[in-house]
């Protein structure tokens, strides 16, 4: 699918720059709680950043998409893991390895709409290096899905709320 058709389809959602959440604070909780990890996000990708609609032990917004491992993550269709990004190739001069917030671990899971495109990822983080094990991605996965399924019912919402 293309780059277009996968920022129409976020835009379609009206997310980018809402305020945050209770229902999707508590995802990133669990999640973060789930894999063991102080950091989790859920991550949407548009043409220049990475913002993060729910932010679990990290205070900024956004980064650039240009570090971002989601990047990779929307690539990908089902889990996207660097164990230790110090020590990957690709990843070790990342501005969010070698500074704040000192990424090593990164674990993600693209949040994949019901007509097929990657908005972004469910991701969880830690400053040490890591691997999930498979009961903690199939965690991640059904969280991610209920990332979707609430953009999903907002939308419906919206919808109904128009059509009146």
């Amino acid at each position: 699918m293309s780059e277009m058709a996968r920022l129409s389809a976020l835009r379609r959602y009206q997310i980018l720059d809402t305020p945050p959440e209770e229902t999707f604070d508590d995802i990133t909780r669990v999640a973060a709680e789930v894999c063991g990890k102080p950091i989790a996000l859920i991550s949407l990708l548009d043409e220049t950043r990475q913002w993060f609609k729910s932010r679990y032990g990290l205070e900024v917004e956004s980064t650039p998409r240009d570090f971002a491992f989601c990047n990779c993550t929307i690539e990908q269709d089902s889990l996207f893991e660097v164990s230790d990004a110090r020590a990957d190739p690709a990843f070790e001069n990342n501005p969010l390895v070698t500074d704040f917030p000192h990424i090593s671990h990164y674990a993600g899971i693209p949040l994949t709409t019901l007509d097929g495109h990657n908005l972004g990822s469910l991701c969880v983080i830690d400053t040490e290096p890591g691997e999930l094990t498979e009961a903690q991605v199939a965690s991640l996965e059904a969280l991610a899905r209920q990332v979707i399924l609430q953009l999903e019912l907002k939308l419906a919402l919206r919808d109904t709320d128009a059509a009146r």
